[in-house]
C-alpha cells in the first residue's frame, strides 16, 4: 500500500506539471500533527486555485486523498505581496488500515496562509477538517 501511494503522488505530481507547464503553480509538503502530506495547487483563475493533497501518518495505516479548491483573499485584504491568505472546500477520500475503519469519503474544508521569504520559496500553515485536507505546517514551492 505504501509503494502504491508513493507512485500514484509521483505520477500526479509530473503528470500535473506538464499538462499545466505555463500556469504558476504551488508544491506543498510538510508534516500534519500526526503525519506527512504533499499536495499541488493549480491557478484557474486570478484568486481561485484547484489541486490536490495526499497524506499519511507516521505508522502509514491512514491514507488520505482530497481533491481541493481554494479561494484567495489577497485582494481584498491589504496584505504584503509575500503573504497569502485562503480558504476552501476539499472532497477526499481516507483509507482506514486500522481496527476501526474510519475510513471513506467525506467533505471538508481548510483555512490557510503563507509567508514566502524569497521568490520561490515559503512556510505555509494550514488547518483543515473533513476526510481529506487536514492541514499542516510546511514548505511551499512556485514553480
Amino acid at each position: 500500500m505504501k509503494k502504491i501511494l508513493l507512485s500514484l503522488i509521483v505520477v500526479c505530481a509530473f503528470g500535473l506539471q506538464d499538462a499545466n507547464a505555463q500556469a504558476q503553480k504551488y508544491i506543498n509538503f510538510g508534516g500534519l500533527g500526526t503525519g506527512l502530506y504533499f499536495g499541488m495547487e493549480f491557478p484557474v483563475a486570478a484568486p481561485i486555485t484547484l489541486g490536490f493533497q495526499a497524506s499519511t501518518d507516521y505508522n502509514f495505516n491512514n491514507f488520505y486523498v482530497a481533491g481541493k479548491g481554494n479561494y484567495y483573499f489577497d485582494e481584498l485584504f491589504p496584505l504584503p505581496a509575500e503573504w497569502d491568505f485562503y480558504a476552501g472546500l476539499n472532497l477526499g477520500w481516507r483509507v482506514d488500515n486500522s481496527d476501526n475503519d474510519d475510513g471513506g469519503f467525506g467533505v471538508g474544508g481548510q483555512v490557510g496562509g503563507r509567508w514566502f521569504w524569497s521568490d520561490r520559496w515559503g512556510i505555509n500553515a494550514e488547518f483543515g477538517w473533513g476526510r481529506g485536507a487536514l492541514g499542516g505546517v510546511g514548505v511551499t514551492v512556485k514553480m
